[in-house]
């Protein structure tokens, strides 16, 4: 007997293959999704995982059988499934990310690409899978096949105004945005693209497709370098996530970012409002706001940020993890559009990226430092406590803000650890703060 609740996240479904996650589960999955949601039709990519085609057959069977209507697209990014899923009542990704084999899973969206999460209705979908007792529906739904892929690349152009040629390396680590990205080099771009591991491959032959762990961005770094390009992209397994190194190689924390990506769209769109997570430098609020936007801070994930930027009346919202959501593409992540945004603000100012950078590197931050502990609640309780003459915010974790310094404690979704993140105007003072902080949790 399978832990049925054990493969639902905060966020997705994820688990391994077929232990945990097989044809049957996969199958219940789709009857329930088409149940709560409701939807008559939907569509379904998956990423290159070899489990991929049978996991996704299974609940493509099963969203038939709940009478929906179903478009299959094959081999997908996760953004090409959200751009091709927008107008579908539900779109269903079947990825299990930057994971390694043997896991797979899904992410599960309702129409306009907006994600199903804890918050909104993926643990009602695992009760349903638990007690699988579904009434047969009036009718069998229909299936038919897209290809999507080149609608998705002409659609994303439309943000590139670049004319300068550009040389980009892009290392896409044998996951899902090797197609996609194949599919933008075949067009006539105004920048070369130097292809890095394009090949989709579940054993990941070259390194983890995870640029959160600047280890694997090394080949990246040195393609850069060795072809004299102007910048690198590095994405993840399943082409939502992505991190860039500039023209001497050096590594770009993803909240500066959010910071250059802002000024472009903000030129596009004055006074437009723009999110940002809440473990992101101060820089990405002071930037935005000096370039005429309206800055809000949000809690981290992307089910989250995706729902606060409808909210909000939002255009772009970046996230340190490499996370990068715009309006124009159903606020969904587009990795497309974080590069070519990019580019833009290259082209106009006409200076190399670690020159257009190096104004945002004025705070020094001590990235995302995770901690095991026994009673999570209890160590807040206790920072929040030594620490209640700062400003306090609940709004993730905890997070207590001084005129020099600040700091972010989250609890992890799925494990007891906390998570923190310190930032100061000197790296003395952040050092020290960090360590102090350190100090309470670990003891």
């Amino acid at each position: 007997m399978k832990d049925i609740r054990k493969i639902f996240k905060a966020y997705d479904v994820r688990g391994a293959y077929p232990d945990d996650l097989d044809e049957g589960i996969a199958r219940r999955i789709g009857r329930a999704t088409a149940v709560f949601l409701g939807c008559r039709n939907a569509l379904v990519g998956h990423d290159m995982r070899r489990s991929g085609p049978a996991l996704a057959g299974a609940l493509i069977e099963g969203l038939r059988e709940q009478g929906v209507d179903v478009t299959f697209i094959g081999q997908a990014s996760s953004p090409l499934v959200y751009f091709a899923g927008k107008d579908h009542e539900c779109s269903v990704s079947v990825t299990a990310s930057h994971n390694p084999p043997p896991d797979n899973g899904m992410k599960i969206c309702a129409g306009g690409a907006l994600p199903i999460g804890s918050a909104n209705g993926l643990l009602e979908i695992a009760r349903l899978v638990e007690e699988d007792r579904f009434e047969a529906a009036s009718r069998r739904g229909e299936l038919s096949e897209d290809a999507p892929r080149e609608r998705f690349v002409e659609a994303s152009l439309a943000a590139l105004h670049a004319e300068r040629r550009f040389k980009v390396v892009v290392d896409a680590g044998n996951g899902m945005g090797g197609p996609d990205y194949a599919a933008l080099a075949a067009r006539d771009i105004p920048f070369e693209i130097v292809p890095l591991y394009f090949e989709p491959d579940d054993t990941f032959p070259h390194h983890e497709p995870n640029p959160l762990k600047f280890e694997n961005l090394r080949d990246l770094q040195a393609r850069v370098r060795e072809t004299g390009a102007d910048l690198g992209i590095g994405l993840d397994g399943d082409a939502d996530r992505c991190f860039f190194v500039d023209e001497r190689g050096e590594i770009l924390p993803a909240d500066l970012v959010t910071a250059l990506v802002a000024r472009d769209v903000l030129r596009e769109k004055p006074g437009a409002t723009i999110l940002y997570d809440l473990r992101s430098s101060r820089v990405v609020r002071e930037e935005i706001e000096k370039a005429g936007g309206r800055a809000v801070e949000c809690r981290v994930g992307h089910a989250f940020i995706k729902k606060m930027l409808r909210d909000e009346g939002g255009v772009f919202a970046g996230e340190l993890s490499g996370h990068f959501y715009f309006e124009e593409s159903s606020f969904a992540e587009n990795t497309f559009l974080a590069l070519f945004r990019v580019l833009n603000i290259l082209d106009a100012e006409g200076k190399p990226l670690s020159e257009l950078v190096a104004p945002l590197r004025r705070y020094h931050g001590s990235g995302e430092v995770n901690s095991r502990v026994e009673d999570v609640q209890a160590v807040l309780r206790e920072l929040e406590a030594r620490y209640a003459d700062g400003e306090v915010s609940h709004l993730d974790g905890l997070k207590v803000s001084y005129p020099d310094w600040w700091f972010n404690v989250r609890p992890s979704n799925t494990e007891p650890v906390l998570r923190l993140v310190v930032e100061a105007t000197t790296r003395e003072l952040m050092e020290r703060k960090r360590d102090e902080i350190l100090a309470i949790i670990r003891k």
